[in-house]
């Protein structure tokens, strides 16, 4: 099984949000296989998709995603999975909307939901895919724009990064990390 995290703000006033764009590809993830959420204990909404021969249990956070980790660490123990099995999902606003990268291990990046992962796991050698969600223009305040609906012109590209996360997670998760950071990382191999 591989614990498949989507970083995001629980409720309806942030859930067209980029900040949520984490939720947005499990969300994906779920419904392209008929799976239905609920809640679990571990803080967070759960969903079990199959893939290939592999379970993905899905996760939503509830805990906000400044405090991620609480339930990234409880998941992991209540499911008994190792780091090697978990994958997460966050938005990146130092990437240009409708990019992404998949990473092995870092650093938080100034992402304070995977900043609370690393802290609660004390690591920092955990799969990330960062969905880029910066737009082309200046943002004043990069906290109102991660928290505030994706701009009507960005919503094409924001749904395509989101599609591609998804399918960035499937290749994870079925040929392994280092493929599928050759096959989506951009510019790199």
């Amino acid at each position: 099984m591989k614990l498949v995290v989507g970083l995001g703000n629980p409720g309806q006033r942030y859930a067209r949000t980029p900040h949520n764009a984490g939720f947005a590809v499990v969300d994906q993830l779920a419904s392209a296989r008929g799976s239905g959420w609920r809640s679990d204990p571990c803080l967070a909404r759960v969903a079990t998709v199959g893939l290939s021969g592999t379970s993905l249990l899905l996760a939503k956070p509830q805990t906000y995603v400044n405090l991620s980790g609480r339930a990234v660490s409880l998941l992991l123990s209540e499911y008994r999975l190792s780091l090697d099995d978990l994958v997460v999902i966050c938005d990146d606003l130092a990437l240009p909307m409708g990019r992404l990268r998949i990473r092995a291990r870092g650093g938080d990046g100034g992402h304070n939901g995977l900043k609370s992962i690393i802290e609660a796991l004390a690591t920092r050698e955990f799969t990330r895919v960062r969905l880029g969600v910066a737009p082309e223009e200046e943002i004043p305040d990069a906290a109102e724009f991660v928290l505030t609906p994706v701009p009507s012109h960005c919503a094409a590209a924001f749904r395509q990064v989101v599609l591609k996360g998804a399918e960035a997670v499937e290749s994870i998760c079925q040929a392994g990390v280092d493929p599928a950071m050759n096959r989506f990382n951009p510019g790199e191999s």
